[in-house]
């Protein structure tokens, strides 16, 4: 997910926070992805609902002459909160809404019982697409329809997945939104991490890590950085001794061969 303005944000997380309480959010967070959709297709709608020259009750009516009878209250009022803050560019609307939906999926995921399995879920389906240059092609296909893919997703996950896992991956591969599938795939992951206040931390090693063993890699990471981190695993067979963990763009190798590949950077600088 692209930066957006913390004073924005707060104010509508605030709105959002108030009305997904007494709503059905599997529903919300489509609407919401929808109309993030809808603002990505109409340049003309979008550049008219981010304008901070218009007054924000103008703005909030239009949200409401165009949505009211065809999405939920609590939608609504979200998206009048989004087309009443400020935002730097006029592409942070339809980033905040979308945003949001993936908020409402992991909310409906944590209520189930089920955010660990999303988070889990999404890291290896990314490992996934990764490895089968064939489904990336097939998903990544700006001239594929986008029914097509849809189908195609239902094919390989059905009733494999969470519902919410299934919900998020297909917006990532509906609406790329000019991100690349494995960028759209880490971003979704890591705010659905974020629900549970925890970093997403990606292990690289050779062998399988015990239970025993993640858990002291946690803790570490833990005491280290303040916050619960949920640690993916990636066993890599190039990877010779000591392991690799990478949270956001902080890399801490421990690995032969990354201590290999830093004394070749020494001699050649």
């Amino acid at each position: 997910m692209r930066g957006l303005s913390r004073t924005s944000l707060a104010a509508v997380e605030e709105r959002f926070n108030a009305v997904a309480g007494g709503a059905e959010l599997g529903t919300l967070s489509d609407e919401l992805f929808a109309v993030a959709d809808l603002l990505d297709r109409e340049h003309g709608l979008r550049r008219a609902l981010s304008d901070p020259a218009r007054p924000a009750e103008q703005k909030a009516a239009t949200v409401r002459a165009l949505l009211e009878g065809k999405v939920s209250a609590s939608t609504i009022s979200t998206v009048e909160a989004a087309v009443s803050a400020r935002w730097s560019r006029a592409g942070d609307l339809p980033d905040v809404l979308e945003r949001l939906g993936v908020v409402a999926a992991s909310a409906e995921a944590e209520s189930q019982s089920r955010l660990d399995e999303v988070d889990d879920e999404l890291f290896r389906f990314g490992r996934i697409v990764a490895a089968n240059p064939d489904l990336r092609r097939a998903l990544s296909d700006a001239a594929a329809p986008e029914s097509g893919k849809r189908q195609l997703l239902r094919d390989l996950l059905g009733d494999k997945v969470a519902p919410t896992s299934l919900r998020l991956v297909t917006q990532v591969v509906a609406h790329p939104r000019g991100r690349s599938l494995e960028a759209g795939l880490e971003g979704v992951g890591q705010l659905v991490a974020e629900q549970r206040q925890r970093l997403v931390a990606v292990v690289r090693t050779a062998v399988e890590l015990s239970d025993a063993q993640q858990e002291r890699l946690a803790a570490w990471l833990r005491a280290s950085y303040g916050r619960d981190v949920h640690l993916n695993v990636e066993v890599d067979k190039r990877v010779i001794g000591g392991f690799s963990v990478r949270i956001g763009d902080e890399i801490i190798d421990s690995t032969i061969v990354g201590r290999i590949e830093e004394v070749r950077r020494r001699l050649a600088g």
